[in-house]
């Protein structure tokens, strides 16, 4: 498949791994990667996630997990032919059972959201029949640091079930970013943020496009770093 460019490495795809979209990207900009000094993303897909938090923060160390053995051998090509490879590494891992001795600083995923159906196109990826959203809160909220984050980015239907099973695992919402397609739309994906202690919660409002295939100045300011665009 094409490789996609970013402007400090490169993605190398495949049709048997969830490719680089918008929810991904939303997520490299937008997660809270600030002080953090180890991150654990939770289904890499091609590394897209963590490479650009790694962009973002050029001290924090990451592993990230996937159950897709095709999925953990692309990212392991991918940031190794980053400029940030040696603080990103990866394993074939089932997140269920995952096992560390260490605590992480920020935990981010872009998680599976779709009830099981017939669909064969990225069933992993898209369908929650490997990890559902109880297994990825319950284990998460067991390996966030005392003072660390738990990322997400979620279509907005299930933005309620969410955060009522987070806070069943004692982990309290602190920010929400109500995510548009395209600005005066409904809301279409949540970013959510969660802590094991309580702060006040603060949410904004993020809009992708500001007419229809014209990027919004706010999507072109925070990917000016990685994307090359010119404003309309």
């Amino acid at each position: 498949m094409k490789l996609f460019k970013f402007k400090q490495f490169e993605i190398q795809q495949s049709k048997d791994v969830f490719r680089v979209g918008t929810d991904g990207v939303l997520l490299g900009i937008l997660a809270s990667i600030d002080e953090v000094n180890s991150v654990l993303e939770v289904g890499t897909g091609t590394g897209l996630i963590s490479l650009m938090l790694a962009q973002r923060n050029s001290c924090a160390e990451f592993l990230g997990i996937d159950i897709n053995e095709e999925a953990v051998n692309l990212t392991k090509i991918n940031f190794e032919n980053s400029p940030f490879s040696s603080r990103l590494k990866n394993c074939h891992q089932d997140f269920k059972d995952f096992e560390t001795e260490g605590k992480f600083g920020l935990i981010v995923s872009n998680p599976p959201y779709f009830e099981e159906s017939g669909s064969e196109k990225d069933k992993v990826a898209r369908q929650t029949i490997e990890l559902n959203f109880n297994q990825l809160i319950s284990k998460s909220s067991k390996l966030l640091s005392e003072n660390g984050v738990f990322s997400v980015i979620i279509p907005v239907e299930v933005g309620n079930e969410f955060v009522e099973i987070a806070r069943e695992n004692h982990l309290f919402l602190i920010r929400k970013v109500n995510i548009k397609g395209i600005e005066n739309s409904k809301i279409k994906r949540l970013i959510l943020e969660f802590s094991l202690t309580g702060k006040a919660l603060t949410e904004s409002e993020f809009v992708i496009e500001k007419s229809p295939r014209q990027y919004s100045d706010q999507y072109l300011e925070l990917t000016k770093e990685f994307h090359v665009f010119n404003k309309k």
